[in-house]
């Protein structure tokens, strides 16, 4: 009997949490988390996000930066408490949480990481990486039709979000909507095209090939 549930290649990450230091906060590279400046940012993910307030408070800056250096040493205990600061102090910030979130994902911290991801909503209705974000971490533990339902919110917000396109592409193969599956996952191919994104081009392709080979009668 052919198989109709999705097998993802080694180098698809389903957990693709976006981590930027910066006004605008960017999809992060495949099996890697990095951080980015605003201005290395808006040429990566050209899309409109939410302004945050506070930006040029030189406090806010250095507490960010503090956190950017400690993430990068993969000291996830001390970006953790850093940003613990940093929201106790600026409690009414989205980034923040938001950046909070995503340190705790790389803890293993998944409910507590959507806990941060909601409130950073809270704070910006529109934040369509923080529903992206919560998505997949709902992906991660196999909790699909939650994530349709987040990716779909961030979708709502950009329409032209390739990250959360192809990330509910690939729910939707999980849960065997193989023509969603397909529109979804074409949409974000073209989407990363226009955007010069090679590396998730390739990927999406290599998602693509896959389920047309499991369309083949021939794949059992």
């Amino acid at each position: 009997m052919k198989r109709t549930v999705f097998v993802k290649p080694l180098s698809w990450v389903t957990l693709s949490i976006m981590t930027a230091i910066g006004i605008s906060p960017v999809l992060a590279v495949p099996a890697k988390i990095s951080w980015h400046s605003p201005q290395q940012s808006a040429k990566k993910q050209p899309q409109r996000l939410a302004q945050f307030s506070e930006t040029n408070q030189p406090e806010r800056s250095q507490l960010l930066q503090q956190a950017q250096v400690l993430y990068q040493q993969e000291n996830w205990t001390g970006a953790e408490e850093n940003l613990r600061k940093f929201t106790k102090k600026y409690p009414k910030d989205a980034f923040g949480h938001f950046q909070l979130g995503n340190v705790l994902v790389r803890q293993g911290k998944s409910e507590a990481a959507i806990s941060s991801y909601r409130e950073a909503i809270r704070l910006q209705s529109k934040y369509a990486l923080a529903y992206n974000a919560i998505g997949a971490v709902y992906a991660s533990q196999n909790r699909w039709e939650e994530a349709i339902t987040e990716y779909q919110k961030a979708l709502e917000i950009n329409p032209d979000y390739g990250d959360a396109l192809a990330n509910l592409g690939e729910a939707f193969w999980q849960t065997n909507k193989r023509n969603e599956a397909k529109v979804s996952l074409e949409k974000a191919l073209n989407i990363f095209k226009a955007q010069s994104r090679n590396q998730k081009v390739n990927q999406v392709e290599r998602m693509l090939q896959q389920m047309k080979a499991s369309d083949d009668p021939g794949v059992s």
